[in-house]
């Protein structure tokens, strides 16, 4: 296995970096009443030490009342918030390393697991989740205006505190993914439609206020997937032309680079072809993309909730896939949740010394 081009710069507007590899964003719920700690801090700087090119935060949530279901995640708003937010980044760069947060609204949620309660109901689209349970509000105009010009403000404080690209999350079931999927969007205004492109205004709305707010030299970054956490097959876009269909406005309104999620990497995205999700958004749309799911782990993320524990994996495929050019960048989640030198041991050729998973590593921030 030679891992040498994964160990390349990558340059890309306001986005300088020494590899390829890229920290996924994992909610970690460290932060308590949304405030990151120097624990917060000292757990990101250990992964900017041990050479990862890229760093993109936990999902951390913009300044709306029901945007977050969990008291412990991080904001991006508030004083007191955002001061920790530029701790964690000058901590980051004084280690040489590159990091962007993961601005994010949960949209309509189940109640967390602590019984806190944001302080008005859940919103979304159209006020149901998961094919129309935890039914919570639906969003007005005014409420879709106003968490349009959060995430703008989120991106432009990012840029301001010294963040070096901005994304986002756009995938995994939470509100910009609910305004996508019909299932979720009921609406019959000009945020809802019958077909995807119709559903992508609202997606489409945030990305170009992210842009005017970060002006054109600044890279952004929109995380998005097919899957949904109650539908693990689901595809919304069902073949190329439909993918096309559906990024193609996205990367006009102003996305450098897509980070296309997946449970598994290897897994072809249709069945016409060997490209898996990343692979066809590169091909569709011209842009770069980030790959991720189960790097370097036997397996997938959604087990690792449910307990189960994963063992390093060979790169192998990864490379094949990297170096046909099918992607750009890796996104590696649990291996560094775990480990984090796992970068400086896969560049090393140390394999035999990276650390396995362990749902344990959920409840500590491994430094």
């Amino acid at each position: 296995m030679n891992t040498d081009s994964l160990f390349k710069p990558f340059s890309l507007k306001s986005l300088k970096i020494k590899n390829r590899i890229v920290m996924a964003p994992m909610t970690r719920s460290f932060s308590p009443n949304g405030v990151p700690t120097a624990d917060v801090a000292a757990y990101y700087r250990k992964r900017a030490e041990g050479e990862v090119g890229l760093i993109l935060s936990e999902g951390t949530v913009i300044n709306r009342p029901s945007s977050s279901n969990d008291a412990s995640v991080p904001h991006f708003y508030g004083t007191n918030a955002l001061s920790g937010w530029e701790n964690v980044i000058d901590s980051v760069h004084s280690e040489g390393g590159a990091m962007g947060p993961q601005i994010w609204h949960m949209g309509v949620m189940n109640n967390h697991q602590s019984g806190w309660l944001p302080p008005v109901p859940f919103e979304g689209p159209s006020g149901i989740n998961k094919l129309g349970t935890d039914p919570g509000r639906t969003m007005t105009d005014s409420d879709i205006a106003d968490t349009i010009a959060s995430f703008g403000q989120a991106a432009a404080d990012a840029k301001a505190l010294g963040f070096d690209c901005v994304e986002i999350h756009g995938a995994h079931g939470y509100l910009i993914d609910q305004f996508f999927w019909d299932e979720t969007n009921q609406r019959s205004d000009i945020y809802g439609g019958k077909i995807l492109a119709e559903r992508s205004r609202f997606a489409i709305e945030v990305i170009k206020e992210v842009r005017k707010r970060v002006g054109e030299d600044f890279a952004v970054i929109i995380r998005l997937s097919q899957f949904k956490p109650s539908a693990y097959d689901y595809k919304m876009a069902k073949n190329g032309q439909e993918m096309e269909a559906w990024l193609t406005p996205l990367a006009d309104a102003g996305v450098d680079i897509f980070h296309c999620s997946q449970r598994r990497f290897w897994e072809p995205e249709f069945a016409d072809s060997d490209l898996n999700f990343a692979g066809w958004a590169k091909k569709v749309t011209g842009k770069p993309t980030i790959t991720v799911g189960s790097v370097g782990l036997s397996g997938d993320f959604f087990g690792a909730f449910a307990g189960e524990s994963s063992q390093p994996s060979s790169l192998d495929e990864l490379m094949r896939r990297f170096d046909r050019g099918d992607f750009d960048l890796v996104g590696v989640g649990r291996a560094l949740l775990s480990d984090p030198l796992w970068v400086q041991k896969t560049r090393e050729g140390h394999t035999n010394e990276l650390k396995g998973f362990t749902a344990a590593a959920l409840g500590e921030l491994v430094v």
